[in-house]
């Protein structure tokens, strides 16, 4: 059993990871900044806590973090607005990074999206730009930051059921990815030690994901 924090623990995908956690046997604590969220989050599993980690500094970020034993990034200004993108989706990623760093959490999975990083050729008037330049660098401190990181890179999300199969690094970087696949995807790689360092490109594929993650 482990202790699992979830930043954004109200996203599409959140709510599917919760179940998936719980079921492996995990208590998983879902951090939301909206209390009518609080009986959903409950429902699927985890203790909702009440956090708005887009105001929340490192230290009151560490605080909560401090009977943990993994953090998942799983939160998102949902874009439209460029300066809440860059305070949720950078800022408020890097301090808690800093905060599980500076608790001692050292477990961290980090959801991105395929291609984070890599130069994708936007103009700075492109509304997917706040967004590339946030995920990018919050992804480029956590590969600095020394803590067991993984960097989640799904594909175009979906709602399609899931079906367990991936196609790691694949070469349609833009290809469907269903949001159940990507929690399983999570959950396995807080499993896997083998996960531990890397980014993971993928959509939907053939693979099963266990063993994608694995290399077996």
């Amino acid at each position: 059993m482990s202790r699992v924090f979830i930043i954004g623990g109200h996203g599409k995908v959140a709510r599917l990871l919760t179940p998936l956690l719980v079921a492996g046997g995990h208590r998983v604590t879902a951090a939301i900044r909206n209390p009518a969220h609080a009986d959903e989050v409950a429902g699927d599993g985890a203790t909702p806590l009440l956090f708005d980690i887009e105001q929340a500094g490192t230290e009151a970020i560490a605080a909560r973090l401090a009977d943990h034993d993994a953090v998942v990034w799983a939160a998102g200004a949902g874009g439209g607005d460029a300066a809440r993108t860059h305070a949720v989706d950078r800022d408020a990623a890097i301090r808690s990074i800093d905060a599980a760093r500076r608790t001692g959490v050292r477990r961290y999975v980090m959801l991105s999206y395929i291609t984070s990083g890599r130069d994708q050729g936007l103009a700075p008037d492109d509304p997917f730009h706040p967004y590339a330049t946030a995920k990018a660098a919050a992804d480029t401190h956590l590969r600095g930051s020394g803590l067991d990181w993984t960097i989640i890179g799904p594909g175009r999300l979906t709602m399609d059921a899931p079906s367990g199969r991936i196609a790691l690094d694949p070469g349609a970087a833009h290809g469907a990815t269903a949001r159940g696949n990507v929690a399983m995807v999570i959950a396995t790689a807080l499993a896997t030690p083998a996960t531990v360092g890397r980014t993971l490109d993928f959509v939907d594929g053939d693979t099963p994901i266990a063993q994608a993650l694995d290399g077996r």
